[in-house]
């Protein structure tokens, strides 16, 4: 299986490259540090069958070289950041391993691509969905740019996700800060005991709900902090006061 990694950090690509040289069906073709790298040599070069992939590079994120350069390789993104997941099933990805990688975790990502790949190099679309849809996982941190440097948030940190001139934002007591998700995309990896979509602009963290408010005409507001008032959309009132007791 012809295998390339894309990593930026030298000491985790060696360590990679030890850790692959251990299965002998897997071959090395090629090691990437960099998205304006990857973008060439993908643009260049032969595709291979099995890609692994840091996120995080040091002139952007891996996304944006299967974004500019569509890959039929399959992905393990290898990564200390769990933010990601939803991003990478959608770009090709079967796997997702957080550093630092395990010698069993690397072999069971292994494996789930060969029970991919039948004899014929066919893909098995369904399959593939249904791992997907199988291996999702709630997001517990997240990675934003402020100005050249990087920060993590905790989700717990976080009052709420909202939508503002294409953009959406995540608020914490400090301030907004902009992310790369839409509000659809955290929906599908927020944990849902926690979080809820109270309308098409927001989504809100039961922690810092300070009181709500009905009316006759079936109207919910909620007072809100850091945010001074938020409405309940009314196709989402039942549902909204469900999720208060389940």
């Amino acid at each position: 299986m012809r295998t390339v990694i894309i990593e930026d950090e030298k000491p985790a690509s060696r360590k990679l490259e030890r850790m692959l040289a251990e299965f002998p069906d897997i071959e090395l073709v090629a090691k990437i540090e960099s998205v304006e790298e990857g973008i060439f040599w993908f643009s260049e070069n032969e595709h291979p069958q099995l890609i692994f992939s840091d996120i995080v590079l040091g002139d952007g994120l891996s996304f944006d070289i299967f974004e500019k350069v569509p890959t039929k390789g399959f992905i393990i993104y290898t990564t200390a950041f769990d933010q990601y997941t939803l991003k990478a099933f959608k770009l090709n990805s079967i796997d997702y391993l957080l550093k630092p990688i395990l010698d069993e975790d690397l072999g069971a990502a292994i494996e789930k691509f060969k029970s991919f790949i039948p004899s014929d190099n066919s893909v098995n679309s369904h399959e593939i969905k249904q791992l997907i849809k199988k291996d999702k996982t709630t997001l517990s941190r997240i990675l934003v740019k402020i100005g050249y440097n990087l920060k993590i948030v905790q989700t717990h940190e976080v009052s709420c996700f909202y939508s503002e001139n294409k953009i959406v934002y995540l608020q914490t007591q400090e301030r907004a800060f902009p992310s790369d998700f839409t509000l659809d995309e955290l929906e599908d990896i927020l944990d849902d005991r926690k979080f809820f979509r109270v309308n098409r602009q927001f989504i809100i963290n039961s922690d810092y709900i300070k009181n709500i408010h009905t009316s006759p005409n079936y109207k919910v507001e909620l007072e809100f902090q850091p945010k001074e008032e938020i409405t309940v959309s009314r196709d989402r009132v039942k549902d909204f006061k469900d999720w208060l007791v389940s």
